[in-house]
């Protein structure tokens, strides 16, 4: 269940009704219009604040300007795909504020071949060379982390530190849209945040996480590929071209 909203200090805003509060970050209108309310709370400003210290003391992934990469690229309008993952990958150069994604140049992931493996096996697309994902964002697939920042070489440092309650959010906020949306949940982690979607009016793909560990249990097969592009099919809407050897 959503957390129970605070009141907001006088002191966080300007003298106008209409100021914006502080620490707002870059993303689309859209965004901010149906996430707000979240930029008002006590526990926003201390996520900000942990973060801000972390950046002080230690190396934290993605870069200060690569954090709501998710958001800038999908602004909320345009989601047709959600696909939920959980934490920043913690190696250098490898996060940039996309889920699974990693910059040109980086040596893939094993959850990102295991993605490609799939791939090929449910739609005949050989493996990218490249495990940047921009061009799928940029075709309404919002690719958030639950959590959106790490410090380095520490997976999972910076969870239960309060961006679980922001993407959350974001997550009922696309739920409650009217229009139908795709949301895959790879893994028993992504799978806990179902109770946020109206399972009535979208459409839920679910498996098996790909990491190495646990793509033999039940990801290899699953076919979400041919999936998304199916229940987007269905919905009036045009499929993803996951086709990154272009």
């Amino acid at each position: 269940m959503p957390r129970k909203k605070q009141p907001v200090q006088r002191d966080l805003f300007a003298d106008t009704a209409e100021a914006e509060p502080v620490a707002v970050p870059d993303i689309p209108a859209s965004w901010k219009g149906v996430l707000h309310e979240e930029f008002t709370q006590p526990d926003w400003a201390e996520l900000q604040d942990f973060v801000a210290k972390e950046r002080a003391q230690y190396t934290v992934y993605p870069p200060e300007d690569e954090v709501y990469t998710a958001f800038q690229l999908t602004p909320f309008d345009d989601v047709r795909v959600f696909l939920l993952g959980q934490d920043p990958y913690p190696g250098p150069n490898q996060a940039h504020g996309l889920c699974f994604s990693v910059k040109p140049g980086v040596p893939l992931p094993g959850s990102l071949r295991t993605m490609y493996k799939e791939l090929e096996d449910d739609l005949g697309i050989p493996p990218a060379k490249s495990g940047y994902l921009v061009n799928w964002a940029k075709q309404g697939m919002l690719m958030l982390n639950a959590v959106l920042t790490v410090r380095a070489g520490q997976p999972n440092s910076h969870k239960g530190k309060g961006w679980e309650e922001f993407t959350d959010a974001a997550i009922r906020a696309v739920g409650e849209r009217d229009d139908p949306a795709v949301f895959v949940l790879w893994g028993a982690y992504a799978q806990k945040k179902i109770k946020l979607i109206d399972t009535d009016r979208h459409v839920i793909i679910q498996s098996a996480h790909p990491s190495p560990l646990s793509a033999s249990n039940g990801f290899f097969g699953s076919r979400p590929f041919s999936k998304i592009n199916a229940a987007l099919k269905d919905h009036g809407h045009p499929p993803i071209d996951w086709d990154l050897n272009q």
